[in-house]
């Protein structure tokens, strides 16, 4: 019991850490380049948001030890639409996209994986990594895009890790209550969502 609790109280520590990084604003730091700017990047609150959901999703979706499935689909689409997007392809109303991705990402939680195929879920996070990345990418510096990319990957992971380990410790923390507190999560992100896309 006590490591259960050890356990989620590291969750929600490094939950709250990120959550603090989240002053940082996803679309500061054009004055220069290089990794840090990359790392500061998925910071802003609707890309947290979405990365710390595919995390605790993962951990809803699948065995502990293929977690990894849902951030991996996101950073090699995220990757990918990131070089697109640095290369001066357009998407129209990407904001208002990536302001939804995190409403469909509290939807996906409310209804939980039973009602969801797995592989739905896959295409849907991998979806949602096309949209940031492309974000990230389309305000990528004039130079230095190797340690920008460096440092959106490296700060992605983090948040994924972070969305993975709150999600185990809820499942073992809570274990008899986690039916009904992870749609709880999935609420309010749905309403997080509503409320970025209102101010986009």
């Amino acid at each position: 019991m006590k490591a259960n609790r050890s356990t989620a109280k590291r969750a929600f520590a490094l939950l709250a850490l990120g959550t603090l990084g989240s002053a940082a604003q996803a679309h500061t730091g054009h004055g220069t380049v290089g990794f840090m700017v990359g790392a500061a990047h998925p910071l802003g609150l609707d890309h947290l948001l979405a990365m710390l959901a595919v995390g605790l999703w993962s951990t809803q979706a699948w065995p502990q030890g293929e977690v990894w499935k849902g951030p991996a689909a996101f950073m090699g689409a995220m990757l990918v639409a990131g070089l697109l997007g640095a290369s001066g392809w357009e998407l129209p109303m990407l904001e208002h996209l990536i302001a939804l991705s995190v409403v469909l990402f509290g939807a996906m939680l409310v209804l939980g994986h039973r009602q969801l195929p797995a592989g739905l879920a896959l295409g849907v996070i991998a979806v949602s990594g096309t949209l940031h990345g492309w974000a990230h990418g389309a305000e990528a510096p004039q130079a230095g895009f190797a340690g920008y990319a460096v440092g959106f990957l490296v700060s992605t992971a983090m948040l994924h890790t972070s969305g993975v380990l709150v999600g185990l410790g809820l499942r073992k923390a809570l274990a008899e209550r986690k039916d009904w507190v992870t749609p709880c999560l999935g609420a309010l992100l749905g309403v997080a969502g509503v409320a970025l896309l209102g101010q986009v």
